[in-house]
C-alpha cells in the first residue's frame, strides 16, 4: 500500500514556519541590545508570538477535523519580483483552501464597500482605524499561485485547461484566529461575508464548501500530486530581519550565533571526523537518500512524497532522537513520523 492509499485523516506535508526561527533569533539577540533596542525587539517578539498563536489555533482545528486532506503551512512563492507568503494551503479532493490568518485585536467591521475598520478601546475611549483588506491580500496570493501553476505547464492545451479550471478549484478564506475578536459583517456584501470566518468555524466551512462544490473529486494519488506540486514551488528563503537592531547593539558584547544558522550559512556544510563536507556529500545524507529511494520503490510513489531534499537536510541539522522530536522536523507530522520514524531514527542514531 502506498502513501496515498491510506489517506483517512489530515496530513501535514509542511508544518514548520520561518516565524519560529525568526523568533528564536530575536530572543537570542535581545540580551545584546541597549535599553532602547530591548524595548523595540520585545515589541517585535510579542507580535511574532501573537501571530504564531493564531496560526497554531488554525493548525489545531485542521488536525482535529478528521477530514482527509493535505496541508502546507507557511508557503513562500516567488516569481520574478512578485512574492507571496501564504499561511496555509489546505488541499481537499475538490478544493484548495488558501488561508490567510489574522489574529486581530478589537472589533472588526466590514462595510458595504468591503473596507475593514477596527475599533479599539483604551481608557474608556474608542478609536477607529482602517486596516488593509486581508481579502485583497489573499487574492494577490492566489493570482501568483495561478501564474506559477500555469507557467509550469509546457503543453499549450494543458496551459489552457489549467487557466480555465483554476478559479473553481481554489477558495480564498480569511480566518480570524483571536477568539475575543468581535466581527460585524452586517453591511458587508455576500461575497465578502463568505470569505471571512472565525477560527472555530473553519472545519464546518471547509465541509460546507466541499459539499457544495460541483468539481469531480480527485483520487488520493491525484490529490497528493496536487499538494506536492506547491511544495515544489515553495522556496526556502531565510531573510535577515536583524538589520534594524544594529544601531542598538552594545559594542562591548558579541552577538550569539545559532547552530542551525551556522550550518545553513556555511552553504550546508557539516563536520565528519576532521573534514568539513557539503551536506549532500556526507554519508548520512546519502544513506537517508538511499532509504527514501528504496521505500518509494516499495510503495510505488515518488521519493519526495516521503521527504524532499530540504526536509532531508533539516533532518540532519536537527538530528531528532525520538518520534516526538522527529515531528518537529519540517514535513513530519504525526502520521508520517509514525510510518517512517523508526527506520529514520535508526539511521540517524548511527551518526550521533
Amino acid at each position: 500500500m502506498g502513501l496515498f492509499d491510506r489517506l483517512k485523516e489530515p496530513v501535514f506535508l509542511k508544518e514548520s514556519s520561518t516565524t519560529e526561527e525568526r523568533l528564536e533569533r530575536l530572543k537570542n539577540l535581545e540580551p545584546y541590545l541597549n535599553s532602547d533596542g530591548k524595548t523595540l525587539i520585545n515589541q517585535d517578539i510579542k507580535c511574532l508570538e501573537y501571530g504564531m498563536f493564531g496560526e497554531k489555533q488554525i493548525a489545531f482545528e485542521l488536525k482535529n477535523s478528521h477530514i482527509p486532506m493535505y496541508i502546507l503551512h507557511d508557503v513562500y512563492l516567488e516569481d520574478g519580483e512578485l512574492s507571496a507568503q501564504i499561511d496555509y494551503l489546505v488541499f481537499t479532493k475538490k478544493i484548495c483552501f488558501v488561508i490567510e490568518c489574522k489574529n486581530l485585536i478589537g472589533k472588526i467591521e466590514i462595510n458595504n464597500n468591503g473596507d475593514f475598520i477596527r475599533t479599539l478601546e483604551f481608557e474608556g475611549r474608542q478609536r477607529k482605524e482602517g486596516i488593509y483588506s486581508p481579502i485583497t491580500q489573499n487574492q494577490r496570493h492566489i493570482e501568483l499561485m495561478k501564474k506559477i501553476k500555469i507557467d509550469s505547464k509546457s503543453n499549450r492545451l494543458i496551459k489552457f485547461l489549467a487557466q480555465k479550471t483554476f478559479d473553481s478549484m481554489y477558495q480564498s478564506v480569511v480566518v480570524l484566529a483571536n477568539p475575543k475578536t468581535v466581527l460585524n459583517v452586517k453591511f458587508a456584501k455576500k461575497e465578502v461575508k463568505e470569505q471571512v470566518i472565525r477560527v472555530d468555524q473553519l472545519v464546518n466551512y471547509i465541509r460546507k464548501v466541499y459539499e457544495q462544490s460541483s468539481q469531480s473529486a480527485f483520487s488520493d494519488e491525484q490529490l497528493l500530486n496536487w499538494a506536492t506540486s506547491y511544495l515544489d514551488f515553495h522556496k526556502d528563503v531565510r531573510k535577515d530581519y536583524t538589520g534594524k537592531y544594529k544601531k542598538y547593539r552594545m559594542n562591548t558584547m558579541t552577538e550569539p550565533s545559532l547552530r542551525t544558522d551556522t550550518i545553513r550559512n556555511e552553504e550546508n556544510r557539516i563536520l565528519e571526523g576532521d573534514t568539513v563536507f557539503p551536506l549532500e556529500e556526507t554519508k548520512l545524507f546519502k544513506e537517508l537518500k538511499n532509504y527514501r529511494l528504496r521505500k518509494s520503490r516499495e510503495e510505488n510513489i515518488k521519493p519526495y512524497y516521503i521527504y524532499n531534499n530540504l526536509q532531508l537536510k533539516d533532518l540532519i541539522v536537527k538530528m531528532p532522537k525520538t518520534i516526538q522530536e522527529l515531528q518537529l522536523v519540517d514535513g513530519f507530522g504525526e502520521w508520517k513520523a509514525k510510518k517512517y520514524g523508526c527506520d529514520i531514527l535508526e539511521i540517524l542514531n548511527k551518526y550521533l
